[in-house]
């Protein structure tokens, strides 16, 4: 789990771009995408180390970059449709559920490869 922290807070924090903040509750835009990519592309050591191989390293990353992308998009949307910015306690709401549901989704990896 601890790598799973630091991997998303390397990717969503330190490696994460204004144009991919601004832009990634646009369905589809590529920034949007190319932050999933580094989400994605960081996992994949954290998966070969916990011994997962082939196929099932494919499908593990696949999940996790349709779900990191609609956590993302969706929490996008909704800040985009409300209004939100960082002086409104509702941004800071589903800034915290979107965290919430990416670490869940790392819980979900683990224990799926733990056992």
């Amino acid at each position: 789990m601890a790598l799973f922290q630091l991997k998303h807070y390397i990717a969503d924090f330190l490696l994460q771009s204004r144009r991919m903040v601004v832009d990634k509750g646009k369905y589809g835009h590529p920034a949007g995408l190319l932050h999933v990519a580094v989400h994605v592309a960081l996992t994949l050591p954290i998966l070969l180390y916990l011994g997962v191989a082939g196929k099932a390293i494919a499908l593990t990353l696949l999940i996790e970059a349709l779900v990191h992308y609609h956590i993302d998009w969706g929490k996008e949307r909704l800040t985009a449709l409300r209004l939100l910015t960082p002086s409104d306690s509702a941004y800071w709401y589903s800034l915290g559920a979107d965290q919430l549901l990416h670490q869940l989704t790392y819980i979900c990896i683990v224990a799926v490869w733990a056992v």
